[in-house]
């Protein structure tokens, strides 16, 4: 989809196009729409961005929930199960769902919110050393990766779906 594109559409249009970028969080389309237009791919993820930075941390606690576990073999959205594949999370083996499984428990009861990583370009080895690694971080510092890592998951969505011209 061309940016020119994006930057012409209406609310609705526009949120139903781009509001699956951050994870059931349509919210943060409607509230980076106001910013058109967009000079850049890079000033539309801004705009999101910044869209969750102003947003209440109960809003932006509700984004971090609304992502899946990391290899877990229940339903989620067609985006993280890509992004999980590619990654090789639909390929662990017994010993090492279990381990994820745990770790990522560990973490939601640690942190109050599912582990995240931005899987592109990283394998479950990467991974699974990221989340033994971030598990001892303070909740303070972690909500704030947690946040990075959102705003790169969807800086990879928007790559993929509109032009970069």
């Amino acid at each position: 989809m061309r940016l020119s594109a994006v930057n012409t559409m209406l609310p609705e249009e526009f949120i139903g196009v781009l509001g699956w970028v951050f994870e059931d969080s349509p919210w943060v389309a409607e509230r980076a729409w106001a910013s058109r237009p967009f000079a850049t791919r890079e000033a539309l993820h801004a705009a999101m961005c910044d869209a969750v930075k102003r947003a209440p941390a109960a809003d932006q606690l509700a984004l971090l929930r609304a992502h899946p576990d990391l290899g877990k073999r229940a339903r989620m959205s067609a985006a993280s199960a890509g992004e999980q594949s590619g990654a090789g999370l639909d390929q662990l083996t017994a010993a090492e769902h279990a381990e994820l499984t745990a770790l990522n428990n560990a973490y939601r009861d640690k942190f109050g919110f599912p582990f995240l990583f931005a899987v592109k370009g990283s394998g479950k080895l990467d991974i699974m050393e990221a989340l033994r690694k971030r598990i001892q971080s303070l909740p303070a510092e972690e909500f704030r990766e947690a946040l990075a890592q959102v705003f790169r998951i969807a800086e990879f969505r928007l790559e993929e779906t509109i032009d970069a011209a």
